[in-house]
């Protein structure tokens, strides 16, 4: 068991029956009573996220995962294959578990998977993800004159992000996968 009050971003933990994790925490102590304790969770298995508030001295069951380092594969429909890259077995996740996180997957990529008893339960992107532009409009003279600069390019992912003017067709990103924003051209 543990205690709500070390709850952090990432923890996993069992509740009712559901397999969590936290997205946000915040911690909140009013004048008077007890301190309340509200986080932002995702559901693990069916990938629904809501928030919830505990008392403080609640306790919630902690989960132990097992990391596994794999290799993204490629797409079939909902369904992304991934390689486990020490036993070279095929793993399948479907793109609920995923989420928004699929934005950020290209052939190749290297991740770390998280499993409970063998079932495939997250995985952890790296913090940084080079990607290709495929649609970049082009700059036109005067667009810096308002002060704008920036410009909606779409990378080989089919994320779109805002990039600087000089940011060309074929060019490399680099993304924060935290932020989905885009830091340096590589």
């Amino acid at each position: 068991m543990i205690d709500v009050n070390d709850l952090r971003r990432g923890t996993t933990f069992e509740l009712e029956g559901g397999l969590f994790k936290v997205l946000e925490y915040t911690h909140n102590k009013p004048g008077r009573g007890n301190a309340t304790i509200r986080v932002k969770i995702v559901n693990l298995r069916s990938g629904a996220q809501f928030e919830r508030t505990f008392q403080s001295g609640a306790r919630v069951e902690e989960v132990e995962l097992e990391n596994t380092p794999v290799q993204y594969l490629y797409r079939d429909g909902d369904f992304f294959y991934f390689m486990n890259t020490e036993t070279f077995e095929q793993i399948t996740l479907n793109e609920r578990l995923l989420g928004d996180r699929v934005r950020f997957l290209k052939e190749n990529l290297d991740l770390n998977l998280w499993t409970l008893e063998g079932e495939p339960i997250d995985i952890d992107l790296p913090v940084m993800v080079d990607l290709k532009v495929t649609d970049s409009p082009m700059a036109i003279a005067g667009d810096t004159a308002a002060g704008g600069g920036t410009k909606q390019v779409t990378l080989e992912t089919g994320l779109k992000v805002t990039a600087p003017l000089f940011v060309n067709l074929n060019d490399t990103l680099r993304i924060d996968t935290r932020t989905g924003q885009y830091l340096t051209r590589v």
